[in-house]
């Protein structure tokens, strides 16, 4: 039975091939401790508010990465900046995450995992330069499907943390991300080869300073600012990189202070959210493959904000209510998620991806920041006033969404097919 998810993967070939085939060897360990981290932080002495200063200074640190990832990745070039930089951003991490014992460990581990942002430009531009534009949608569905297979392990994190307690078999969380994760890198590599525009980029950045190109930064952050199709794509990333801090980060704190689910049993959230994932990125996304974006990102903003209604008036033990939050909030966010990457990437200029796409990461992660700390001090408040925070954001990324409509901003790949 023909498929078109299928269909795509099977004719991969080439960079995309090599970026999506290797990915779950990243997405299964990172989606397996994702859920602990803050009760894992919590265990350790953190406290809510430093919780919260721990994200806002990993952003910090980010945003200096951000501004450089694209003269980074236009001198060293996209594959090599890939190998590299991946193995300091989350090799040496987990490694330091696995061993931590006080704030101190975690405020070095992010520092260093901000580097991420520079395999974050790099290999994206490995995965859609030398990529036919219509299979854009399809690609980046198996990226985030390639996570959503540790729904199949998730299980077994619960158990072993009923078993041996949640610290033990978080530090071997990290470590199996630390083994997996290299492996990736390496293997990835291996299957890659550098883009044309990346070789056009690394003839034409040599011999120059960072400082000058710093500089030249001054016009493409004038071009992000007065190209409104790129400039509101920019506040749709902003709106969900904020939405999804809070609830990677809170999410576990509310239900085990507030909701009163024990860890062990949290386990079973990230299992329902992972299956309607896969769901909908095989069933739901393809069928948006040439539909334009307005519709189906309004419903999936409406149901992520109904999903944020739903947690915050879950119970005490209310097991049903905090399985149809997830549900929703899971099938919204594999249609934002794919949509809004598919937004960054038609919405730039081809010949100048790298720095744009940098520039912008560096303002997302700019309005970002602070919602770290401003989160971390409501949680000390209440655990849900983070997630009132969040259906206000949500208010407010419907209304951009038809402000982004409203500029005639069109995502068909048949319109767009030059853009790449």
């Amino acid at each position: 039975m023909s498929h078109s998810l299928l269909d795509t993967l099977r004719s991969l070939r080439g960079n995309a091939r090599g970026a999506v085939l290797t990915e779950p060897l990243w997405g299964i360990p990172f989606n397996l401790y994702t859920p602990y981290v803050s009760l894992y932080m919590l265990a350790l002495g953190v406290t809510h508010s430093q919780v919260g200063l721990i994200v806002s200074t990993t952003l910090a640190g980010q945003i200096v990465f951000a501004l450089l990832s694209g003269i980074i990745t236009d001198k060293l070039g996209r594959k090599r900046a890939t190998l590299v930089f991946d193995i300091l951003a989350w090799t040496v991490p987990c490694l330091l995450w696995a061993s931590a014992r006080s704030l101190s460990w975690f405020l070095a581990a992010g520092l260093i995992n901000s580097l991420r942002r520079v395999p974050d430009i790099s290999w994206n531009c490995i995965l859609v330069e030398d990529t036919d534009p219509k299979d854009l949608v399809h690609i980046y569905a198996w990226v985030y499907l390639a996570g959503q297979f540790s729904v199949f392990f998730v299980p077994i994190a619960g158990l072993l943390i009923d078993h041996y307690s949640l610290v033990p078999t978080v530090r071997g969380l990290f470590l199996l991300a630390c083994v997996m994760m290299t492996a990736k890198f390496i293997i990835m590599n291996a299957m890659v080869t550098e883009t044309r525009q990346g070789f056009v980029r690394m003839a034409e950045t040599r011999g120059r300073s960072i400082l000058t190109m710093l500089g030249e930064y001054r016009g493409v952050a004038r071009t992000v600012i007065n190209t409104p199709h790129t400039l509101h794509t920019v506040g749709l990333m902003v709106i969900l990189s904020i939405i999804s801090m809070v609830q990677s980060t809170f999410w576990a704190i509310l239900v085990t202070e507030r909701t009163r689910i024990p860890p062990g049993q949290i386990a079973l959230y990230p299992f329902v959210r992972s299956l309607i994932m896969m769901f909908c990125l095989f069933f739901v996304v393809p069928r948006l493959r040439g539909v334009h974006f307005g519709r189906p990102m309004t419903i999936a903003f409406a149901g992520f904000l109904l999903s944020q209604v739903v947690l915050v008036a879950a119970p005490e033990r209310g097991y049903a209510l905090l399985l149809l939050s997830t549900l929703l909030e899971s099938a919204s966010y594999a249609v934002l998620g794919t949509q809004i990457d598919r937004l960054a990437v038609i919405n730039v200029d081809a010949q100048e991806r790298a720095r744009i796409v940098s520039v912008a990461h560096v303002i997302v992660i700019a309005c970002t920041t602070p919602f770290g700390w401003i989160a971390g001090s409501l949680s000390e408040h209440s655990p849900i006033f983070p997630f009132l925070l969040n259906i206000a954001l949500v208010a407010v990324g419907i209304v951009m969404v038809q402000r982004l409509h409203a500029t005639g901003a069109d995502i068909l790949p048949e319109a767009n097919e030059s853009a790449l």
